[in-house]
């Protein structure tokens, strides 16, 4: 697997989107397919949607919530793109790859996800004793 340079966490999941809609393309005309694009289309679209809402977010909470739901979108791709490789387009070196940035995404969703639950700028409510 080849490494990949850092980059902008709201660029990356842009990126995703993008290439969730030329998958998207891609697809069979038949209804499995089109069901599967749709929920993909869903998914997938949201979870640069959501980072961009994290990014003006109005209070600690507000972000931790955008970025919560941005993680389950990305869960939620990355589900649909394996029955994708697995049912409608077998064997798609292009559906591999985007499963893996999914996976890329969940993990990196993730950690901003636990660092920011546990950086000490929590409102005082919310902070662990």
């Amino acid at each position: 697997m080849e490494k990949k340079s850092p980059q902008d966490i709201q660029e990356r999941t842009f990126k995703f989107g993008v290439l969730v809609v030329n998958l998207i393309d891609r697809m069979p005309r038949k209804l499995s397919a089109e069901i599967l694009a749709k929920q993909l289309a869903r998914s997938g679209l949201s979870v640069g949607a959501n980072m961009q809402e994290a990014d003006g977010a109005e209070s600690k909470d507000d972000f931790i919530h955008k970025v919560s739901v941005a993680y389950k979108e990305a869960r939620e791709s990355r589900h649909w793109l394996k029955t994708i490789r697995e049912t409608v387009m077998k064997g798609d070196a292009e559906v591999v790859e985007l499963w893996k940035e999914a996976d890329e995404l969940v993990r990196i969703i993730f950690a901003i996800l636990r660092n920011s639950r546990n950086s000490d700028d929590r409102p005082s409510h919310t902070k662990r004793t």
